[in-house]
């Protein structure tokens, strides 16, 4: 049996964008949500200087087909103008 992976994403638009990075990420959630091992995706911080995503997946395997998928890739590039720097991403299962 596989233990579910819980992940954080923090997100840093640029000045001005915060608007924009919210719904690129509205977005992916509609798509995400359906995919298979999907426990949990959604926004569960939203500021002005960051967005933090929390996730849950059933399992490694599952969370690394999704980040493999079409949606991740998307948002991937309808994000790459607008953040000041890489999400910021921790795995459960890739604990230090």
């Amino acid at each position: 049996m596989s233990t579910p992976v819980d992940v954080t994403a923090v997100f840093t638009p640029l000045d001005g964008e915060f608007f924009r990075v919210k719904l690129a990420l509205d977005i992916a959630i509609e798509q995400v949500v359906q995919e298979p091992g999907c426990i949990r995706y959604e926004i569960t911080d939203a500021q002005e200087d960051r967005i933090v995503l929390t996730e849950q997946w059933e399992s490694t395997e599952l969370l690394e087909q999704h980040m493999r998928g079409p949606a991740l890739q998307d948002l991937g590039e309808s994000l790459s103008a607008l953040l000041a720097k890489p999400a910021d991403v921790e795995r459960s299962d890739q604990a230090v």
